[in-house]
């Protein structure tokens, strides 16, 4: 994330892929009101006489290598609009570095515009009314909800004309295959590599006389040190610091279910619930266990709502489970020595998120070899060092990892001088990352099991077998005649 507009429950904070809850900055020159792109019953051509309204000549386009561009494939010349992230420093990078591509396809003129509020179903909505835009970045579990609705170009063929295997070979091989849907459409590309880790607090662990974390901890290890670094109790038994945190999410909680050998999604039926298995409900009662029983890890209510990284950063919790994503926000903002180490290995394999953040293209565009063009643009390795260099957000190309450690230390030296930050990356070296598992209707599937997850894990309200055994039920009637 992580960059918030995911569509998550008022409990939840921000997550991967979205806007970070940031407040937006003052509007860049070239960028339309978030709500432009999607007014429905607007026509493209409505949409983009008010795009060029509004970037007054400061048109801008997409990025690509720095070599000679190769000869252009778009002939008359196009309008598109792209639509990202709407966080105060993304706007001013994407347009700056949209002025090469420009400069290399006088022929395409491209738009930038911010996400709207609630991402996910805003420019669902607009896809649906045919005025979306042409290029766009999407995540988590909004973005197959789009594919799975044929909102999203398959870019099959464009891939096998442009990009080699080397180029497919530098992304993360889980990530890369979930941008796929079941019948073998290929509808996105990938962003950035946002990647999950465990972040402890050194001072804490030092005055606790406990062992940092290392790539060799299990949960056991994991389970022991929560126990041992919470501490200052008050009278109602609140810790003062608490020992570890996670976000109540949907896969922040896969990664714990594949850690104990289950899943959320039958790997094999996209219509079957497999949240209710013995694997998936042992995973459910250890983190349960942890926050109601134990009272080491906290809850969002625990923590008055913060999220995780503001949670860690304030001082509340020794250790949490966040990403690569919070990398700026928990190193500008600690004041104390922070560390990094891989996720703990799970009781029956290992296993830690590679987030989903892609790039697509909208079916009903007028222009798919231009916004193709775009697409290929974004996804190369200038996009990528530029939002390395802006926020810290960790390279979807392997090859630019030791880049992206370089901008971190070059900004941060004393607070970086002896973290493993490459332990980031160490799922993707390693061939042990996963992605979220989608269902076949994911929209109604997220809404059942995070409210379920709620009143388990934030409220502590509901038993974890029964729950989750009524959730299954209700989530597979929901795949019926989806699948």
């Amino acid at each position: 994330m992580t960059p918030d507009t995911s569509g998550l429950p008022t409990i939840a904070p921000a997550t991967p892929g979205t806007a970070d809850g940031a407040a937006v900055g003052p509007k860049p020159v070239g960028a339309l009101p978030a709500d432009a792109a999607i007014t429905p019953g607007w026509s493209r051509r409505a949409f983009l006489r008010l795009a060029g309204a509004a970037s007054a000549g400061a048109a801008v386009g997409g990025c690509g290598p720095t070599a000679a561009p190769p000869a252009p494939r778009v002939r008359d010349k196009v309008q598109l609009v792209y639509q990202d992230w709407r966080t105060d420093w993304f706007p001013p990078m994407a347009q700056e570095l949209l002025e090469q591509f420009h400069a290399q396809h006088p022929n395409i003129r491209v738009f930038y515009t911010p996400d709207p509020e609630n991402v996910g179903e805003k420019t669902g909505a607009a896809m649906e009314a045919g005025s979306a835009p042409d290029v766009f970045a999407g995540c988590c579990d909004y973005f197959p909800i789009w594919a799975q609705r044929d909102y999203c170009l398959d870019l099959r063929r464009f891939v096998a004309a442009d990009l080699d295997a080397a180029t497919i070979a530098e992304w993360d091989a889980a990530q890369y295959r979930s941008f796929f849907a079941r019948d073998g459409r290929q509808f996105g590309l990938p962003k950035y590599h946002g990647a999950l880790a465990l972040y402890f607090n050194k001072d804490v662990f030092d005055a606790a006389r406990v062992a940092y974390p290392t790539a060799d901890w299990t949960y056991d290890d994991y389970r022991t040190a929560m126990g041992a670094v919470t501490s200052g109790h008050d009278a109602d038994g609140r810790p003062a610091v608490w020992g570890s945190m996670l976000d109540v999410f949907w896969d922040r909680i896969q990664i714990h279910v594949n850690g104990f050998g289950g899943h959320l999604v039958d790997p094999d039926d996209p219509a079957r619930c497999r949240m209710a298995d013995p694997p998936a409900i042992e995973a459910l009662e250890w983190l349960r266990a942890r926050i109601w029983d134990d009272r080491v890890m906290a809850g969002f209510l625990d923590v008055e709502n913060m999220p995780t990284r503001d949670a860690f950063a304030a001082g509340r919790l020794a250790m949490v489970e966040d990403g690569s994503w919070a990398l700026k926000d928990i190193l500008t903002n600690a004041r104390f020595r922070v560390g990094v180490a891989p996720f703990p290995a799970g009781p029956r394999r290992r296993v830690t998120l590679a987030t989903t953040d892609g790039f697509g293209i909208y079916a009903g565009t007028r222009h798919p070899e231009a916004a193709w063009e775009l697409l290929k643009f974004l996804i190369g390795a200038d996009y990528g060092r530029a939002m390395a260099r802006a926020n810290f957000l960790q390279p979807a190309r392997v090859s630019l990892v030791a880049d992206w450690i370089r901008y971190i230390r070059d900004e941060f030296p004393e607070q970086t001088r002896d973290m493993d930050l490459d332990a980031f990356a160490h799922g993707q070296r390693n061939g042990y990352s996963v992605t979220a598992e989608i269902f076949a209707n994911m929209g109604e599937a997220a809404r059942l099991a995070e409210a379920a997850w709620d009143r388990v894990l934030t409220l502590g309200q509901a038993p974890v077998a029964a729950t989750m055994a009524e959730t299954c039920r209700a989530i597979d009637a929901a795949q019926r005649g989806s699948a």
